[in-house]
């Protein structure tokens, strides 16, 4: 069985690593650095690839086929940080 991060979570973390890139080039250092970092990882483990070119291009690609349904169910789940079912993300 796969686990599927849920769309809603997959969008906030591209739209997270988008912001961190760009705070990232006024000072790539201190706490910046490291939730980029961990953007990176989670949205790698997220996508089941191993690198953020590959994450990215299979996040937006299921993005851009995916239904996000109703805000007021995932929207929760995607804010901490997990699955609709729970999981980490």
């Amino acid at each position: 069985m796969v686990l599927m991060t849920h769309p809603a979570v997959l969008a906030g973390l591209v739209a997270e690593y988008e912001m961190e890139s760009q705070l990232r080039t006024a000072g790539p250092h201190g706490p910046v650095r490291q939730q980029m970092e961990d953007v990176v990882y989670t949205l790698c483990v997220s996508t089941g690839t191993r690198d953020m070119d590959a994450a990215l291009a299979a996040a937006r690609e299921r993005l851009s086929t995916a239904w996000l349904g109703d805000m007021d169910d995932a929207g929760a789940g995607a804010r901490q940080g997990r699955t609709s079912n729970g999981a980490a993300g």
